[in-house]
């Protein structure tokens, strides 16, 4: 697989990472198996999909658990991403940012894991009740202690901040502010063929800085594979269950962005889906944007690192580009 350098550290990973959280967390949860989930891993080890990305909230702490299995076998063939700032309690996910909290957060992080460096440490969220200067401060000592090779930050939601912001306004000030304290190496938010708002300014701030960019949801939480059937419901723990896109009518109404995407993938050949070009369409985005399905499935980690493969013309990303704007029930 093709290899793509993140960060002022120039930290290589494989074109295509893999999201370890459905394996443990917010989707179907009767449909979860640790064994075929942890043949996914190593699936995607074996195809050069070296990014693991996970998160001590997942489960919370199984996700951890399951990629510790895979790392304690396959340690060298892995970059390591998992994050910290968010506890979940009954019902409810809070922050917490207080340098002695991530610190030892770190520690059990590693543990779990079953290595003693993370590549790639990321603030998960912001603590209202700390300056976000200091919980950077403390994820860099980890830095400096060697138990973390580089920092990152995920974005706190395009539309979050000021009334009449632009998309991610408020995830650039956060990354102003700790860029002072410590460098940023990556930053992680949702982007995709129905979700492009990280295109208008946080792509570009990622790329005249050198940082990159790790791109969350590219699947559009599996809506752009075409694999889901318009009114088959979702479990009640699924995420899907309560998104604005995946009722009924929005789904129907949506279906011209899969169509969209099963034309282009038709003009290369009979074998190449949609979600390919959906992931080829990203990798398209940059050099220092790397794409992050989540699956559990050796199949679908299996044709997601195809998508390295596929080469989009300039014909074939205008036409992505002029597709339907995605519908939600909320809008």
């Amino acid at each position: 697989m093709e290899r793509r350098t993140i960060g002022a550290a120039a930290l290589a990973v494989g074109a295509v990472g893999l999201g370890c959280m459905p394996m443990s967390w917010a989707y179907s949860t009767s449909r979860q198996r640790g064994d075929e989930s942890l043949r996914a891993v190593h699936r995607a080890l074996d195809l050069g999909a070296s990014l693991l990305d996970t998160a001590d909230m997942y489960g919370p702490f199984t996700n951890e658990l399951l990629v510790g299995r895979a790392l304690k076998e396959r340690r060298s063939d892995a970059f390591v991403s998992t994050k910290v700032g968010l506890l979940v309690g009954d019902q409810h996910i809070v922050a917490n940012g207080r340098p002695g909290y991530v610190k030892r957060a770190c520690d059990a992080s590693l543990r779990r894991l079953q290595t003693d460096v993370i590549d790639l440490y990321q603030l998960h969220r912001s603590d209202p009740e700390v300056p976000v200067e200091e919980t950077w401060g403390a994820m860099a000592e980890l830095v400096q202690a060697g138990k973390v090779r580089a920092l990152g930050l995920c974005a706190v939601g395009a539309r979050a901040g000021r009334r009449g912001a632009r998309p991610h306004d408020a995830t650039i000030r956060q990354l102003e502010r700790v860029q002072q304290v410590f460098p940023v190496s990556a930053v992680e938010a949702e982007l995709s063929v129905w979700s492009p708002e990280a295109l208008e300014t946080l792509l570009p701030w990622c790329q005249t800085r050198g940082v990159g960019f790790l791109a969350a949801m590219p699947l559009g939480n599996g809506y752009l594979t075409g694999r889901l059937r318009t009114g088959a419901g979702f479990e009640a723990d699924d995420l899907r269950a309560r998104h604005p896109r995946f009722t009924g009518e929005m789904m129907a109404a949506n279906q011209p962005i899969v169509a969209g995407l099963r034309r282009v993938a038709r003009r290369h050949g009979e074998h190449v889906t949609p979600a390919q070009v959906a992931l080829a369409w990203i990798l398209a985005q940059g050099p220092h944007v790397v794409p992050v399905p989540g699956t559990k499935q050796e199949r679908w980690v299996t044709e997601n690192a195809a998508a390295t493969n596929l080469r989009l013309t300039p014909d074939n990303l205008r036409e992505v580009a002029v597709l339907p704007r995605a519908q939600g029930s909320w809008d």
